[in-house]
Parts: C-alpha cells; sequence; structure tokens
C-alpha cells in the first residue's frame, strides 16, 4: 500500500493546527514545522478547505484553523479529502462489480484489505495523535504497543 505525499503531508498539517488551535497558522509556519514543501503545502490546504476540514481567512489576522474539533476529524476523512477513494486496484474503484466476477478470491483479499484500512483511518482522529498518554495514542488505539495499566 502507497500513502501519498498529500495524504501524509494533509495530516501532518491539520495536527500542527490541531496542536495550536488558539489561533489562526500561516501556510508558511506549518511548512517550516513540519518540513513541507510550501507551495505543495498550499494546494493541500485548498483541498482540506473545500473538503471542510479548514477555515481560512486572508489578511494579517489571517490563517487556517481546524474547521472542526479535532476528536471529530478521522485520518479517513483527510486521505478522502486529499486522494478520493482509500483504495484501487490500477485507479479502478473495488465497488466495480465485474471485478468480483473476474477473479473473485482476489477481489475478496482487495475488499477485506479495503475494509481493514477504512476501519483503522476511520479509527484515529486528529486528537488521538495529539494525545501523549500511552492508552489513547494512536499506536495504542491500532494495537501497535501494549498498554499495561
Amino acid at each position: 500500500m502507497r500513502i501519498s505525499a498529500k495524504a501524509d503531508y494533509a495530516i501532518r498539517a491539520l495536527v500542527e493546527l490541531a496542536a495550536d488551535a488558539g489561533r489562526p497558522l500561516v501556510c508558511e509556519g506549518i511548512a517550516a514545522a513540519q518540513h513541507i514543501p510550501y507551495r505543495f503545502l498550499k494546494a493541500v490546504m485548498r483541498d482540506l478547505r473545500r473538503a471542510g476540514l479548514v477555515r481560512s481567512q486572508r489578511g494579517c489576522e489571517g490563517g487556517y484553523w481546524l474547521a472542526r474539533p479535532a476528536a471529530e476529524i478521522t485520518l479517513a476523512d483527510v486521505v478522502g479529502a486529499v486522494d478520493g477513494e482509500l483504495l484501487t486496484v490500477h485507479g479502478e474503484s473495488l465497488n466495480d462489480p465485474a471485478d468480483a466476477t473476474r477473479a473473485p478470491a482476489v477481489a475478496a483479499v482487495w475488499r477485506a484489505i479495503q475494509a481493514r484500512t477504512e476501519e483503522i483511518l476511520t479509527g484515529v482522529t486528529l486528537a488521538d495523535l495529539l494525545d501523549e498518554r500511552p492508552r489513547t495514542s494512536a499506536a495504542a488505539l491500532l494495537g501497535l504497543v501494549d498498554v499495561h495499566p
């Protein structure tokens, strides 16, 4: 599976916004803090604004804010906003009924991967990525680390 640079940068930019939700942040600051190419970030932020994940204001007091609380924005929302469908095969949707008849076992594997990917990405919010407590950290949510009480 390939995570696009656009999705990675979008998530990193939104985490930066979520970490400093009290004021608007400008693209230059986000780009510098997250080591994201400025011009690329501008295009990413435009996609995020169109998807309703950020809001913006022009001018010297302007910048970007999250459009919703960090706990209400999932990684699936972000990836969908910048990349569209979470998983495609040869650029085609997995919902094409013809694929299921060509190689049913292969199509079933792709659908299982898609379902698990969606489960993970919808299960992690921006707030989870900010949380430094081991019980609710993103790694613990994904079962990647053992969490002992």
